[in-house]
């Protein structure tokens, strides 16, 4: 189980990176629970996690350099065979990798649409979905690496919309 102090960083699925702001004790019916209190640093959003439940919520740490070494790998990979289902349907399937708050699987979510999109036009909300995946992915990324390593190739440039075109 991980424990976080203020000021750590950590990722809460869904709505990505945060900073834990505070560790507070609440009394809740007479019983007390030990809280963190996160700042979600895309949207300012604060969030209170139990200390009881960091696990089964997903709460983590930043990944490692090797882990972001492995995200990276995965971006750059053509050959996927993607789902040639209907769209709601692969919006489900990817919605479901997202909640999980693995970042390998949000990794696959962004290639996959990203390869998508130069193929065909992709609906609202799969727009909307590569979009969630990119930010999800580029905060984290780029506090576990630095940007310009992050940037240094051309596709990964490219998946975040960092190319000069």
């Amino acid at each position: 189980m991980s424990t976080f102090k203020v000021g750590d960083h950590a990722v809460y699925p869904g709505h990505g990176v945060g900073r834990v702001s505070a560790v507070e004790t609440k009394e809740i019916l007479g019983t007390e629970h030990m809280f963190y209190s996160l700042m979600i640093l895309e949207t300012g959003m604060k969030i209170m996690i139990p200390k009881s439940n960091v696990e089964s919520v997903g709460l983590r740490p930043i990944i490692s350099k090797d882990e972001a070494e492995r995200v990276l790998e995965i971006l750059k990979v053509k050959e996927v065979k993607i789902d040639n289902q209907t769209w709601n349907r692969r919006y489900r399937e990817y919605m479901e990798k997202i909640k999980t708050g693995s970042v390998f699987e949000i990794a696959e979510v962004l290639r996959d649409l990203f390869l998508l999109k130069v193929d065909k036009e992709l609906s609202f909300g799969e727009r909307k979905m590569l979009d969630t995946a990119r930010t999800l992915l580029l905060k984290e990324l780029t506090l576990a690496t630095s940007e310009a390593e992050l940037f240094s190739d051309e596709e990964v440039k490219q998946i975040f919309g960092a190319a000069q075109s």
